[in-house]
């Protein structure tokens, strides 16, 4: 419930809406009932209507929306509306007047800065809120945006499902008003055994007695409450951990409106089969709730959430056989499909289609072995190991189970593996690939399933912006972002300096080998590009200031992202500390004089013009520095890196303290900018000071 502290009239108002549908399913519940939130009471603040509270509520079949304490009627106070320019012909004058319902003699003449315009000044009214109430319903629920809707019989009403009933009530009386083939009525409809009936209503207070007597909890945030306050009684009595998914409470939650927790077992021997299977039994396919013990242990219980009690153990038996039906269905699989040798499976996986153009999944396992394999020669690992895993990375699509539970692929072929005597590094491999999943999820830990999980996201975007399958700004489909975040987050998380470049182009070869149609041929170019802007996202989230990221990503041609993401949180951490304060003080002296210089500069300055001790030292200084660029990847210490370019400030200040930049031989001049320029593109090797806030 929000309240929106306007302190309203003493009038005490009411006004109460339901639309009342078909059961809505949670994702489309819980968009609808946001949206319509925030949608009304815009509409409201638009029109001047105040109120005290504004409430919407739902349930699987109901959305209701409460409006408390507001005024009968609005002032709407007079205004002054610009019409056409004077000296226009009269047909426009005559249109503007007619639309606005006004008279010439209500014109005014009046200068502005574009020329001299007529107006009309309105007079002040007052409005009915019954007519202010029916316009903001109407646009707020026009204005719900289904991801999915429906149109039935030979109406014209799209909705989230099949809307049977509207209730609107205005202080005791109905506010009438027709949206699609429905009348706004007094009454609500009330569904129990296969009974209907319509009930009519006065109030909210009446709505809310009705609904109370028949069981139904129209908060959402009540039903939650409840269900978890009866988990949490199971919890205590039978000893079990405290745990629920909290994504399936928000899906179950509005699923139902008369919430009765029921506890179930089913057979011991079950619990032979790998957990994830049983979990993902309960979980994903029937909306119910393992339970543990104190030892994190997958137990023979679980928890249902229902709309009625069981009083007669019906609801129980049922579920009860709905679970062990589908346990043993995975049980004969498991037994089935661990057997069956992962190396013979690759083959079969040419009957399984990656993408129209993009060949077959066996295609794909040829170009992530070898492409993991050089991953695997430039981390110095074990290459034929990396290369097993990379071919069986995708055997366990051929599987029943995986066909059955297709949110186990990987982590089945991880037990397939297991199973069939594969090393545990190469077993984790065909799981741990595919992470991370999501934004909050791990990503790949040890050093062959890394390996792959690089190769299969590189081999992705390859594939898909070869044949220009890209993201656009609305549309993802092939979750390419995901895969690039996924790729950079796994490079940087194990502190892996890749040549990413290198990789995509072998990447890119191998599509070729295979015959792949090539469509875009600067996806080499586009996918290095993508992953700039994903970097971006990434640097946002780990609290990076903007106009860092901005210069460490706007000047980046390397192709070293790990390298990358080093200097942004070294940057961020000092930048505010003396060593970032110096080492900016520093560069904004140099960059503003070399800014203003009138010839092109080239940062390579000629020692034998040196007049002044203090040019030869800060010289010496920079040549210093830009040594430690030049080391391999690997060893280069960007922090000692930085703290040295703070240290340059006493070269700096002793050369603006005792060296006369424009002096007056010309030759001595441009070199010493040269210098200077020299100094800026030394300091830009690391970011581009330039975009730094404060600098120019």
């Amino acid at each position: 419930m929000e309240n929106y502290g306007w302190r309203v009239s003493k009038i005490m108002s009411e006004f109460l809406l339901e639309l009342y549908s078909e059961e809505i399913p949670p994702n489309l519940q819980i968009n609808a009932r946001n949206h319509i939130q925030e949608k009304m009471k815009n509409f409201l603040i638009e029109e001047n209507l105040k109120f005290d509270t504004l409430q919407v509520l739902s349930s699987p079949t109901r959305l209701v929306i409460l409006l408390k304490n507001f005024s009968e009627k609005i002032k709407i106070p007079s205004k002054e509306i610009r019409g056409p320019k004077v000296g226009v012909i009269d047909d426009i004058i005559n249109n503007f007047l007619k639309s606005h319902q006004s008279q010439r003699k209500d014109l005014i003449e009046k200068q502005s800065d574009k020329g001299k315009f007529y107006y009309l000044k309105t007079k002040p009214k007052e409005v009915l809120t019954e007519d202010i109430l029916k316009k903001v319903v109407l646009n707020s629920v026009a204005s719900i945006k289904w991801k999915k809707s429906m149109r039935w019989a030979d109406t014209d009403l799209f909705w989230g499902r099949p809307l049977r009933s509207i209730l609107a009530i205005l202080n005791g009386k109905i506010l009438n008003f027709s949206y699609g083939h429905l009348k706004s009525s007094d009454s609500t409809i009330i569904e129990r055994d296969l009974n209907v009936s319509a009930k009519k209503i006065k109030s909210y207070k009446d709505y809310q007695k009705l609904l109370s007597n028949n069981n139904i909890v129209l908060n959402h945030d009540e039903r939650e409450k409840k269900i978890i306050k009866k988990f949490e009684s199971i919890y205590k009595i039978k000893d079990f951990k405290p745990y629920f998914d909290p994504k399936l409470l928000t899906e179950v939650t509005n699923l139902i409106e008369d919430p009765n927790v029921i506890l179930i077992d089913f057979d011991k021997k079950f619990l032979e089969l790998p957990k994830e299977i049983i979990i993902s039994t309960l979980q994903n396919h029937q909306r119910y709730f393992p339970l543990f013990n104190k030892k994190d242990e997958l137990t023979n219980f679980f928890l249902v959430v229902t709309n009625k009690k069981d009083t007669n153990n019906i609801i129980k038996e049922g579920n009860k056989r709905v679970v062990e039906a589908r346990l043993s269905d995975a049980k004969f699989f498991w037994n089935k499909d661990k057997s069956k040798n992962l190396i013979k499976q690759i083959i079969k996986l040419k009957d399984i289609k990656l993408y129209d153009s993009l060949g077959s999944i066996y295609d794909k396992t040829q170009r992530l072995r070898k492409l993991s394999g050089m991953l695997a020669d430039e981390l110095n690992l074990n290459k034929e190991k990396v290369e097993i895993a990379a071919s069986i990375s995708k055997s366990d699509l051929c599987s029943d189970l995986v066909n059955e539970y297709p949110d186990l692929q990987g982590l089945m072929g991880k037990y397939f593996a297991k199973s069939q005597g594969f090393e545990d590094d190469v077993s984790n491999a065909i799981s741990d690939h595919y992470l991370p999943l999501g934004t909050n999820s791990l990503t790949s830990k040890k050093p062959i399933s890394y390996t792959v999980a690089i190769a299969d996201k590189i081999d992705t975007l390859v594939g898909f912006f070869l044949i220009n399958e890209k993201p656009s700004s609305s549309k993802d489909p092939f979750a390419l972002r995901r895969s690039a975040i996924g790729l950079l987050k796994t490079i940087i998380e194990n502190k892996l300096s890749l040549k990413l470049r290198n990789l995509i182009s072998y990447n890119i070869k191998l599509f070729e080998e295979q015959e792949v149609k090539k469509i875009n041929n600067n996806a080499e170019n586009e996918i290095l590009a993508f992953l700039k802007e994903r970097m971006k996202n990434i640097l946002r989230d780990k609290n990076i200031k903007s106009d860092i990221i901005e210069a460490s990503i706007s000047s980046y041609f390397s192709d070293n992202y790990f390298d990358l993401y080093k200097k942004n949180t070294l940057m961020n951490k000092y930048i505010n500390k003396e060593a970032g304060k110096n080492a900016i003080s520093s560069y904004k002296r140099a960059y503003n004089i070399i800014e203003n210089a009138d010839s092109e500069l080239s940062g390579r300055p000629d020692a034998v013009l040196f007049r002044k001790e203090e040019e030869k030292h800060l010289f010496e200084k920079l040549n210093e520095i830009r040594k430690s660029f030049t080391v391999n990847e690997q060893d280069k210490d960007y922090e000692k890196l930085l703290i040295n370019l703070s240290e340059i400030k006493i070269f700096t200040d002793k050369f603006f303290d005792n060296v006369i930049v424009n002096d007056d031989n010309n030759d001595i001049k441009n070199n010493r900018l040269e210098l200077l320029k020299m100094f800026c593109n030394t300091f830009n090797n690391f970011i581009n000071f330039s975009k730094l806030e404060g600098i120019s």
